[in-house]
């Protein structure tokens, strides 16, 4: 079957999937429910729209991590009781806010891949990858992704995991690194195996309701560069 890649890397990522008022998680790596709602997002899919969005829910999805990134926690306030007291970031003492823990991975970059049946239908999301209809943001609106999300040759006809093990590392080598042996892949388990996760959309956007999927992980050899992928 063919599968679509997409390449998100950014400065600051978060793709929490247990958020609740003040506490706001983050994966190690894109959550399901986070991805389709990037691609909603380019198609301009609306938050309450269940027929145009159902499509995506059912492409599987599998994860490369080419650079894992830094987990970090944000400092930010929001408002409270009167009997509160916080400290802002100026150091002074507050009664109108509260401490809200926001988690993000810093300086991270993931090869995602989503595999389905259609390939016409994989075609016309990449072209509003490259050409969105609302803004594309890494898990937040304000997490802007650093370079191109769509990839050139993006749609190929091959299985996910094939795709996945033989593109090339979407990352350069930094002066004081040197290149991983090997890479961690994520891919959605058909037997029930590996970790589970509550990230798959089961409705619009705008009623939340998620259910389970199963995502199993290995190691694959670091890819070989390749001067041309064909399309």
């Amino acid at each position: 079957m063919p599968t679509l890649l997409l390449r998100l890397v950014g400065p600051m990522q978060s793709w929490g999937t247990t958020s609740r008022f003040d506490q706001r998680d983050t994966g190690k790596e894109p959550s399901k429910s986070g991805v389709i709602g990037l691609l909603a997002a380019a198609l301009g899919i609306d938050r309450e729209n269940w027929t145009d969005l159902q499509p995506l829910t059912k492409l599987s999805m599998g994860v490369r991590h080419d650079r894992p990134g830094v987990p970090k926690r944000d400092y930010q306030t929001a408002g409270c009781a009167a009997n509160d007291t916080i400290i802002k970031a100026d150091g002074k003492p507050s009664k109108d806010g509260v401490v809200s823990q926001r988690f993000y991975l810093a300086d991270a970059a993931f090869l995602v891949g989503v595999e389905g049946e259609d390939r016409a239908f994989l075609d016309k999301v990449h072209a509003n990858l490259i050409d969105p209809v609302w803004p594309l943001a890494l898990g937040r609106k304000s997490y802007l992704p650093s370079e191109p999300i769509a990839l050139e040759n993006a749609v190929q006809d091959a299985s996910l995991k094939e795709v996945l093990t033989r593109w090339p590392w979407i990352c350069s080598v930094r002066k004081w690194e040197s290149p991983p042996e090997k890479l961690l892949i994520s891919l959605e388990s058909t037997d029930g195996s590996g970790v589970l996760k509550m990230d798959q959309p089961l409705s619009s956007f705008a009623e939340r309701r998620f259910g389970a999927r199963f995502v199993s992980s290995e190691w694959i050899p670091f890819p070989k560069e390749a001067s041309h992928v064909p399309a």
